[in-house]
């Protein structure tokens, strides 16, 4: 296991700052999550950390050495690329070999780790097949399988599930979750969907423009997020998120005059406008009439959606929207008449102009 450090690490290229500042330790043994959208230096900043991009500014050290200018093949690490990268014409086998056989590896000894590495895969029947004759996830497999061989000091994952189904990344989630408890190797792993970083990540970093937004464990960026960005990222379906005006009682309205809340649960200062935001889960749906507290509101069911065992609920409350998550079960229906009430505890405040949480 070993620890990686990126310490103010940038990647300019001209003008364009695509990574700025990047300042992190990745702990040994660490199953860390690089996650934003398109374009926010996720992949760049893996490719910094394998020797597939130049570092403009800062230094990266892998085990307490200096990498910046050691070639990718010296750098101890092991990529698993979104495509596979696997050579059709070779075999399961000789794809996985193909590292080893270029450092000379005894022969002996490839086909000992290969072995080892095929039956940890569930690749051992397979190892004479070409990359055509096997499915999506068996391929993922083998381009991970020939990441372990190497044994490297880090692994590092560009987005390996994005180009198989729902179903089978899901499986290979679980997979992945299952390898790195037997190897405990430090991970590096980069994607756009949250549902994979939520789960896999022992901590995810969230990015946004080149910067860091938030680091923490999945259970911190969800329950406290850094600001309007990662609530609104982290989650899904995505946070609520309603502007809010001072009025003349010190209470608050929304800007549509809807919905009013009698007081909010962090210190506003002098600021005469916030944004709220609450999750879709968090928002208690009762039959209409039911409701008596203070921060109560009648509703009426624009859209119902039924996702199984849950439904969303787009709801109306004058002139505002926000969307519900509840129960599939005899849910309410397009139509319907609700009343809604909002829990204090579970509300989110941001700053309407730097989009930073207020706490």
């Amino acid at each position: 296991m070993t620890e990686v450090k990126l310490d103010r690490i940038g990647k300019s290229y001209g003008a364009v700052e695509a990574v700025q500042q990047f300042d992190l330790t990745i702990r040994e043994g660490e199953f860390l999550v690089l996650l934003g959208p398109s374009g926010c230096g996720k992949s760049t900043t893996l490719r910094m950390i394998a020797g597939l991009e130049s570092i403009t500014r800062g230094d990266l050290l892998i085990g307490g050495d200096r990498m910046n200018d050691v070639d990718p093949k010296d750098r101890g690490v092991a990529m698993v690329f979104q495509n596979y990268a696997l050579y059709p014409h070779k075999s399961v086998f000789d794809n996985m070999a193909m590292a080893l056989k270029l450092q000379k590896v005894p022969a002996a000894e490839i086909q000992d780790r290969v072995g080892r590495t095929a039956e940890l895969l569930g690749l051992t029947e397979y190892l004479d097949r070409k990359p055509a004759a096997l499915s999506g996830g068996q391929r993922q497999r083998v381009a991970i399988g020939r990441a372990i061989v190497r044994t490297p000091k880090v692994f590092l994952f560009d987005e390996p599930l994005s180009n198989l189904d729902a179903k089978l990344r899901v499986k290979m989630r679980l997979e992945l979750q299952e390898l790195h408890a037997r190897l405990k190797a430090t991970s590096v792993y980069v994607t756009h969907d949250q549902v994979e970083a939520m789960t896999l990540a022992d901590r995810i970093v969230i990015m946004n423009g080149g910067v860091v937004a938030q680091v923490g464990t999945p259970r911190e960026v969800y329950d406290n997020p850094a600001d309007e960005f990662v609530a609104g990222f982290i989650g899904s379906p995505a946070m609520n998120f309603l502007d809010l005006t001072r009025d003349d009682t010190g209470g608050w309205r929304s800007t549509c005059g809807s919905m009013a809340l009698p007081q909010l649960p962090v210190n506003t200062g002098q600021r005469h406008q916030v944004r709220l935001g609450v999750r879709p889960e968090h928002i208690e749906v009762m039959p209409g009439g039911a409701g008596a507290g203070e921060m109560t509101y009648p509703a009426r069911v624009l859209l119902d959606e039924l996702l199984g065992a849950d439904a969303l609920l787009n709801l109306g409350i004058g002139e505002a929207r926000l969307l519900a998550r509840v129960g599939g079960a005899d849910h309410p229906v397009q139509g319907d008449t609700l009343d809604i009430c909002l829990n204090s505890s579970q509300l989110h405040v941001f700053d309407i102009e730097s989009g930073k949480a207020l706490r």
